[in-house]
C-alpha cells in the first residue's frame, strides 16, 4: 500500500488484492538492486545480537495486500532458524495509522498477538471493522475475551506510545514508502512482490550471514 493511497483503502474495502504474477525466467534469477530491494543509504538501527540477523516485516492493518501476504509470511517465519529474529513493525504514514498500530503494540503487552493478529486483519478486511479510535479497538478487543479496562490503559500507556515512537522511527530508517515490505539486517529494504518477496529476502539473509 502506497502512503498516498492509505485513506481510500481504509474506508473502501471492496477493493480486490492484486495478485503478482512473475515471468518464470524472472523468477529463477537472482535478486535485482533496484527492482527487488533497494539498499539503504544509510544502515538502519538493529536490535538483534551477535550471529543473527534481524528481519523487520513493516504492515499495516488496514493494507488488504498485507492481509494477504499474512499466511505466507507466517509459514516463512516457522520455517527459519533461530539466527534469524523477525519482528513486525506497523506503519504510522499518517495519523490516521496510530489507532492500529497502537492496536497491534498493545495486543503484544497483552500476549495475544499470537491468536489476534490474524483476527484483526480478518476484523477489518472481512468484518468491516473499523480501529479508528480507543473506543472500537476497545469493544473488539473485549469481544475477543480481554478485559476491557486493561486493554484501554494499556493502549493509551508509555510502554505503547514509546513503541509506536520506535516504529515511526524505523519506518523512516528503512525508507519505507509502502507495504507490505521487509526490512533486512538494517541495510535492505524489499517491497512487497508476492511469494517472491521472501526468496529475495532468502537471498539477502545469505548474503549477510556470509559476510
Amino acid at each position: 500500500m502506497q502512503r498516498r493511497q492509505f485513506h481510500a483503502s481504509v474506508l473502501s474495502l471492496a477493493a480486490t488484492a492484486a495478485v503478482v504474477v512473475l515471468p518464470a525466467a524472472h523468477a529463477q534469477d537472482g535478486p535485482r538492486e533496484g527492482a527487488d530491494y533497494r539498499r539503504l543509504a544509510k544502515p538502519a538501527p538493529v536490535d538483534s545480537g551477535p550471529g543473527q540477523v534481524e528481519v523487520l516485516e513493516f504492515f499495516a492493518y488496514s493494507c488488504i495486500h498485507c492481509y494477504h501476504f499474512e499466511s505466507l509470511m507466517t509459514a516463512w517465519m516457522r520455517k527459519l532458524p533461530k539466527e534469524i529474529v523477525v519482528r513486525r513493525v506497523p506503519v504510522g504514514f499518517n495519523a490516521a495509522f496510530e489507532p492500529m498500530q497502537r492496536l497491534y503494540f498493545t495486543l503484544e503487552a497483552l500476549g495475544r498477538l499470537e491468536d489476534l493478529h490474524l483476527k484483526a486483519f480478518k476484523a477489518i478486511h472481512e468484518e468491516r471493522e473499523r480501529f479508528n479510535s480507543l473506543d472500537t479497538a476497545a469493544a473488539w478487543a473485549a469481544k475477543q475475551g480481554l478485559d476491557r479496562q486493561a486493554f484501554s490503559q494499556t493502549y493509551q500507556s508509555f510502554g505503547v506510545s514509546s513503541k509506536v515512537k520506535r516504529a515511526l522511527q524505523l519506518q523512516d530508517a528503512y525508507e519505507v514508502d509502502a507495504t507490505p515490505s521487509l526490512g533486512i539486517a538494517g541495510r535492505y529494504i524489499v517491497p512487497g512482490q508476492a511469494a517472491r518477496t521472501l526468496a529475495v529476502a532468502d537471498a539477502l539473509i545469505a548474503r549477510v550471514r556470509q559476510a
